[in-house]
């Protein structure tokens, strides 16, 4: 499991200041830099900012912020969380994120999504009517400028493309992109016929009831004649000395956010059980090093996937106690899920 990476997420969650009131937008996002940095000097291998447009998140431009990140970093790849390519527009984002990799010497990756969030549409113009065929055809175009040669390419939801070229170029020759999915197996079909990475946002419930996904991945892509790439998962958690910290600076702050959200959605309000049965039996990592290394290594080693993404600021968690879930994250639980694994891998030989 050498190859295997690992990675931290944020939606750049507005964190609480001494006085137990949130600070501003513009603090919580250089919070957010700080902890890149912390991460690259400690050996985690990927940053992913999501893009939010909700008052509890700071970062709506995630290639913004990771640009920030990448003149304070030297090697830990810096990506989308996800870029909601439905409502902004693939040429744009090609050269945003083209722009990133030159300033961060190769390091730039994008995470393109539908959203799970729609604020970025009306925002911007959009009918949700139209979800569905803004990405479809948005994707089918951003494929296309991944080659770097003149795009001809036409659609409904954008003007028509001829002979068109996009700078700046890639040092590489082709950006990095992965395809973040929820659940959908049209989704997952629709990434495999791009010949793109699959990385799934498994949130809730038993990692290993994605399993079906993957090997939906697998097939589809043999069919179509693309690379069925190693697949990523990304999960909620948070790490501190012991268990009982973790959960008593997490679950708080976490319901505040559930709760929120599930208001708009229709959820019930999360109850402790709940919470404490996500994090034993579903897709929640919190706790001690020891038991989110414990965790880590099941979840990767019942799914098989070759890159795990810990979304590690869910709620207003302070800003020292996130700089300590990092470091813990880093130091202790990638060392001794590799380790894990090993062990595993070495009796199965």
């Amino acid at each position: 499991m050498s190859d295997l990476l690992f990675g931290l997420d944020t939606f750049g969650d507005v964190p609480e200041g001494a006085d137990g009131k949130p600070l501003s937008h513009g603090e919580a996002i250089r919070r957010v830099v700080d902890e890149a940095v912390l991460a690259d000097e400690i050996g985690v291998d990927a940053i992913a900012l999501g893009e939010h447009h909700r008052p509890e998140y700071a970062i709506s431009t995630p290639e913004t912020v990771l640009a920030g990140i990448a003149g304070r970093t030297s090697r830990i790849r810096l990506g989308s969380g996800v870029t909601v390519l439905s409502s902004d527009d693939p040429v744009r984002v090609f050269q945003r994120f083209a722009t990133l990799d030159a300033l961060s010497n190769g390091r730039a990756e994008v995470i393109l999504g539908r959203g799970s969030f729609t604020e970025s549409f009306p925002l911007f113009g959009h009918d949700l009517r139209d979800y569905d065929v803004l990405f479809e055809e948005k994707i089918d175009l951003f494929v296309k400028l991944l080659d770097e040669a003149p795009v001809t390419w036409s659609g409904t939801v954008r003007a028509p493309l001829k002979d068109a070229d996009v700078f700046p170029k890639t040092e590489s020759g082709r950006l990095t992109t992965w395809v973040g999915v929820g659940g959908s197996p049209q989704s997952v079909v629709r990434t495999a016929r791009h010949g793109l990475p699959l990385m799934l946002a498994i949130i809730g419930g038993s990692p290993e009831r994605f399993g079906p996904y993957i090997e939906l991945y697998e097939r589809a892509a043999a069919q179509f004649g693309t690379v069925a790439h190693p697949v990523g998962m990304h999960s909620p958690g948070f790490i501190a000395d012991t268990d009982e910290e973790a959960k008593e600076i997490f679950y708080p702050r976490y319901k505040v956010v559930h709760d929120r959200i599930g208001a708009e959605r229709g959820w019930g309000p999360m109850r402790k059980e709940q919470f404490e049965n996500e994090i034993a039996h579903g897709s929640m990592y919190v706790g001690s090093p020891e038991t989110v290394a414990r965790k880590m290594a099941g979840a990767i080693g019942a799914l098989g996937v070759g890159r795990f993404d810990l979304i590690y600021s869910n709620g207003a968690i302070p800003v020292p106690d996130r700089m300590r879930a990092v470091e813990l994250y880093g130091t202790r639980v990638i060392p001794m899920v590799r380790d894990i694994l090993a062990g595993r891998e070495a009796e199965g030989s």
